[in-house]
């Protein structure tokens, strides 16, 4: 199960390196566009306040990399500590900009964090 888990980390953390290039490189580009929905205009509008964001996706992505590669008992701790960030930003999305985040971001990491909970 341990082995499960760490995969769900890792695949979690990719997600939000991906979120972050989405969102501080390519917001304005077709592919971010398409991610975001916006058309060239509100992309342009908002490319500041979705670089930021990027930012806190890249710290989250960081966070669950630390949790990876740190010996227990920190790299489970910090496993939890990120993931349960991730289903409450999820969650948060979800309510209150679109709720597709719900199953993009808060269920995947809500079932990485159970698998960590479990392993651990």
């Amino acid at each position: 199960m341990h082995l499960t888990a760490d995969i769900l980390v890792a695949l979690i953390a990719l997600l939000h390196a991906y979120i972050l290039v989405m969102e501080m490189f390519l917001w304005e580009k077709d592919a971010g566009r398409r991610f975001s929905g916006f058309d060239a205009r509100l992309a342009r509008e908002t490319a500041t306040m979705a670089a930021n964001q990027g930012l806190y996706n890249g710290f989250i992505a960081a966070g669950l990399v630390w949790g990876l590669i740190a010996d227990d008992p920190t790299g489970f701790r910090v496993q939890v500590f990120f993931l349960s960030c991730v289903v409450v930003a999820g969650l948060y999305g979800a309510a209150t900009a679109n709720r597709r985040i719900l199953f993009a971001q808060a269920l995947p990491g809500a079932l990485a964090l159970s698998a960590v909970l479990v392993a651990g």
